[in-house]
């Protein structure tokens, strides 16, 4: 049993690995793909995909800080992006499932917000070697990353064989937050409907995030790993992150496109008028897939680092 003083030292240095994933996740990376996309042509999607990786490789491989890493962990890293690549390519040819999306949510909650952001990432960038590079390589990468991340950070991964509640209360913060983000989304549009006319389109996107982030932080690490909540969250966090990031990258690829209309909160309020149907049909499929195995692979999982002794 580890002293009082090896937990002090160990939470010690899970926070400083936290406040450096932050920093690499919500500045570094948004920062580099800024610069990448302004200043440097659009064919060095590549070498931008590469320093998002390499960006988010920093914060996991803290957790080696003291010691040596084994391979049994590297090993467990690698088979669930090997696993997250071959379903997700797998259902993407067969049945119209994302259910890649839902391997990464499950990774981060098993696996911690640092390895579920890197092997969102990298998941990503090597599906797309199959499905087709481009420059939204870099962005999807990021959004797969900050979904895994954000899992890790909200969910409580050791209550996984204790906690079958569904007890409201329990998930009172985050819900509330939300339907309070939604309420005011819905309120801001019966005051100013603006050009668009219509409630679905940005209003769901930004109220949404507002909305989600504040749930992740009042109920950070405390989230039940259970099929209900596990569908909700995976739902509104593809919904809201995924698809309100990727509608802007849209827009920021388009510019540089023969044709391609200017960046403007008009071209924006149209793709996310018209992005809502296929993001909430990928929501809806990512939220299926972790409604029906997510609990019971999460379970294998801390099993398998239960055995083997990984990342204790």
């Amino acid at each position: 049993m580890a002293s009082g003083t090896d937990l002090t030292l160990r939470q010690k240095i899970e926070k400083k690995r936290l406040k450096v994933a932050v920093i690499m996740i919500f500045i570094a990376i948004p920062l580099v793909m800024f610069l990448g996309f302004s200043f440097l042509p659009e064919s060095w999607y590549m070498v931008l995909s590469a320093v998002v990786l390499i960006l988010t490789m920093a914060p996991f491989f803290m957790v080696f800080e003291n010691r040596k890493p084994r391979a049994r962990e590297i090993v467990l890293l690698a088979m669930m992006c090997a696993l997250t690549v071959v379903s997700h390519i797998f259902c993407h040819i067969v049945f119209p499932i994302q259910i890649g999306t839902a391997m990464i949510i499950i990774a981060g909650i098993s696996l911690g917000p640092e390895a579920g952001f890197l092997i969102g990432a990298m998941s990503r960038f090597v599906c797309n070697f199959y499905m087709g590079q481009g420059p939204w390589t870099p962005w999807q990468m990021f959004c797969w990353g900050l979904l895994g991340f954000l899992a890790g950070l909200a969910f409580n991964r050791n209550n996984t064989e204790s906690v079958k509640s569904r007890n409201f209360k329990v998930i009172m913060g985050p819900v509330l937050a939300m339907a309070f983000a939604f309420g005011a989304a819905y309120l801001s549009y019966l005051i100013w409907p603006g050009e668009d006319g219509t409630f679905v389109g940005w209003r769901l996107y930004v109220f949404g995030a507002a909305g989600l982030l504040a749930g992740v932080i009042l109920q950070k690490k405390r989230l039940p790993v259970d099929g209900l909540t596990l569908a909700l969250f995976t739902f509104f966090t593809t919904f809201v992150i995924y698809g309100g990031i990727m509608n802007i990258s849209k827009m920021i690829l388009s510019v540089s496109q023969p044709g391609g209309e200017a960046m403007s909160l008009d071209a924006l309020r149209v793709l996310y008028i018209t992005g809502a149907p296929y993001d909430f049909m990928h929501a809806g499929t990512a939220t299926l897939c972790v409604f029906i195995f997510g609990n019971s692979m999460i379970k294998k999982l801390e099993r398998i680092k239960i055995k083997y002794g990984i990342y204790k």
